[in-house]
């Protein structure tokens, strides 16, 4: 466990390399007083300013956990890469290197806060999510989500990966949230089979908790910021696909 106060919080996830949302969401969680931050991964992976963020983030020292994209940058021969991990790869400086490999896959925040990047067993699989034999991909049954849990002593689980913001309750008490991407609002992915996700709005998403008597208040804020500079990036880096979903939240 890390120190860490629970009492009201915020939660980050999927930055992939966008440093401007970035400083946007955290310009609007200091005007909310908040001082304590988690972060669930994907920090960096992206065609936009991986090395910005990874200074940024480096200075905050909130607590971070690696996402799927963080462990290729740090781990897969760089010939093996996806063009988005190389860049990073290639942007990052040894010690920003080194501070993606120290984190770890999944932390205990405290007794009742646990944070993973997608499950508990895997950061590159989806947990409030199913996706289909046809690449669709929809709520996964709740039974499912807290089989999951099983095992894990914690009320407040906290998830990313899929970039789509949600609150599931299960029974107890017990929660999942996934606070939705800083940095990434749509995208396309090849695993378990070829599907996209689309959230349909540009704005950086993440999410507010605040431990209440009766349970766990939550909300999503959606901050809107000036993306030019990060269109731009993706255009100069030779990634001008990530242009719709940057400006728009869709992939066309």
């Amino acid at each position: 466990m890390v120190d860490f106060d629970d009492a009201r919080f915020a939660v980050i996830a999927d930055i992939h390399g966008n440093a401007d949302a970035l400083l946007a969401v955290l310009d609007d969680i200091e005007t909310q007083s908040i001082h304590s931050v988690i972060n669930l991964g994907d920090h960096v992976s992206g065609p936009l300013a991986p090395r910005e963020c990874a200074d940024i983030l480096m200075a905050l020292n909130h607590p971070s956990i690696k996402g799927n994209h963080d462990r290729w940058v740090v781990e897969t021969a760089p010939d093996q890469m996806s063009s988005i991990d190389r860049l990073a790869r290639d942007d990052l400086d040894a010690p920003q290197l080194e501070w993606l490999r120290a984190m770890p896959a999944s932390l205990q925040v405290t007794p009742d806060v646990f944070a993973c990047h997608g499950t508990p067993a895997s950061d590159n699989a989806y947990w409030l999510e199913n996706v289909t034999a046809t690449g669709g991909v929809a709520l996964r049954p709740q039974a499912e989500i807290a089989t999951i849990a099983k095992g894990i002593s914690a009320q407040l689980f906290l998830c990313g990966h899929s970039h789509i913001p949600r609150r599931i309750d299960l029974s107890e008490g017990r929660i999942v949230l996934n606070p939705g991407s800083v940095g990434c609002p749509a995208y396309r992915d090849d695993e378990p089979v070829a599907h996209i996700v689309e959230t349909g709005t540009a704005a950086a998403c993440y999410a507010v908790v605040e431990r209440r008597r009766d349970g766990w208040l939550s909300s999503f804020r959606h901050v809107p910021y000036d993306g030019r500079r990060m269109l731009a990036r993706a255009a100069e880096t030779g990634h001008a696909a990530w242009m719709p979903r940057l400006a728009t939240g869709w992939l066309t």
